[in-house]
């Protein structure tokens, strides 16, 4: 038996992170890690006590928005940001840690993980915004597809 390496067992536990998502589109997961520890977890859905899309349907559907824009028009919080948020409300410093997530980032939650302190993106599907590829090597975030 071969043991699998960190990213590897942490890009797995964000699969089963995103199982929880309510998106009607596409299920994302997220995990923050510092030393090797999970510090927090996110998954994309409505905010806490909303409804979510598959019980009052998608906004993005029902007005045709292709993906990758018009973030703004989503019930929804991304997978990210739901594992920031969670650090926040919590009281965990993630400056410094890792951010392993399903999908890659879009530019709004680049942004996020920039501010954050968040020093490395590890994902394993591609996502449709070129937007964050070039704020992270601006800002000096490593970038790895597992």
């Amino acid at each position: 038996m071969t043991r699998p390496s960190w990213d590897v067992y942490f890009m797995s536990i964000t699969r089963v992170v995103a199982d929880r998502s309510t998106c009607l589109r596409r299920q994302i997961g997220a995990l923050i890690i510092h030393d090797r520890r999970i510090l927090t977890t996110g998954y994309n859905g409505a905010p806490s006590r909303l409804s979510h899309c598959e019980q009052v349907g998608c906004i993005r559907e029902q007005q045709g928005i292709a993906s990758g824009q018009r973030h703004e028009l989503c019930r929804g919080l991304h997978a990210e940001q739901n594992a920031i948020i969670q650090a926040a409300l919590s009281g965990v410093s993630i400056r410094g840690g890792t951010l392993y997530t399903t999908h890659f980032p879009c530019g709004m939650c680049a942004k996020m993980i920039i501010n954050s302190g968040i020093v490395r993106v590890v994902y394993s599907s591609e996502y449709p915004d070129p937007l964050s590829q070039g704020l992270f090597c601006e800002a000096g975030v490593s970038v790895d597809r597992v």
